[in-house]
């Protein structure tokens, strides 16, 4: 039985005439009259009363009408919710946020979308970028902001900022008037670094290691500002992207390009490959591409 089948009854059954129900249906007359007549051979019951002027449901009949009607109504209800998710009235979104990443880049990007739309509910998960490429690649997230490099032939990505390291010190550091500063010239500091699981953890070691130091860590944080504030203290020496120092007081610390080294930095918008991908998922992609272009573009 089919739902074409169940509309058909029950206009027959409110309008108590196969030629009524088939004006509004319109369809012919016979065509409705052998639906029904199927209804009935397959569930081996009689659902009208043809006796009369007027066609009657049955006790069975009722009892079936009843029922046919909640069923209806709830497939309408269906292509309803599902008119919604396609025209994106409604919908979840679960994206993966690195903190410094999150709290940098996104605020704006979030509070843009919301206004376009409202009933899209967005879940933030913040974790380390190695956590969110994990999640990303397993489906348990749809979207992820990261560092590259990413793994390219399980994940899909966009970039979105294109930055490198600086040397961030306390003013008084003998090194903090310089222009620019080798990083084999820091082979002595105590450097104040993220924690183990973010990306720049390892990126920076292999890096002093490639000059010929091990450097030596006297704290971890998963916070950029308080790596900032530590190195404001003057408990040591710090690499941070760029653009993440602009927003640090230089009257408490001070950066420093860094020279014959360039660690780059590079943000990108990251979704599975190969998976299915939501009408809000694929929206929040072209999105926030247009939003970073737009952005981009003005800086």
């Amino acid at each position: 039985m089919e739902i074409q089948h169940l509309q058909y009854f029950v206009s027959v059954a409110i309008h108590g005439s196969f030629t009524k129900a088939a004006q509004e249906l319109y369809v012919s007359q016979p065509t409705i009259s052998k639906m029904i007549k199927n209804i009935e051979d397959e569930l081996g019951i009689q659902l009208f009363d043809r006796s009369g002027k007027q066609v009657e449901l049955t006790d069975v009949g009722k009892v079936i009408f009843i029922q046919a009607q909640n069923t209806l109504k709830s497939f309408q209800q269906l292509k309803d919710e599902i008119n919604d998710v396609i025209n994106l009235k409604k919908g979840t979104i679960r994206i993966g946020l690195p903190p410094m990443i999150g709290s940098r880049y996104f605020p704006y990007v979030i509070n843009e979308f919301h206004k376009m739309y409202p009933n899209i509910k967005i879940q933030l998960i913040e974790e380390v970028t190695k956590r969110v490429v994990h999640d990303v690649e397993n489906g348990k997230l749809d979207l992820g902001a990261v560092v590259l490099p990413v793994n390219n032939e399980l994940i899909h990505h966009f970039s979105f900022v294109r930055d490198r390291l600086v040397l961030l010190l306390h003013p008084t550091h003998p090194l903090a008037k310089e222009e620019k500063v080798a990083l084999d010239q820091l082979k002595d500091e105590d450097f104040i670094f993220f924690h183990k699981d973010f990306m720049l953890h390892d990126q920076i070691i292999h890096e002093c290691m490639r000059v010929g130091f091990m450097p030596k860590i006297a704290y971890e944080s998963a916070q950029w500002d308080l790596i900032s504030g530590l190195v404001a203290a003057n408990l040591g020496v710090a690499l941070l992207p760029s653009s993440i120092c602009k927003a640090f007081n230089t009257d408490r610390v001070t950066f420093v390009e860094l020279t014959k080294l360039f660690i780059p930095w590079n943000l990108a918008l990251i979704w599975p490959k190969d998976q299915y991908l939501s009408f809000a998922t694929k929206e929040w992609i072209r999105f926030t591409k247009e939003l970073f272009n737009k952005y981009n573009k003005k800086s």
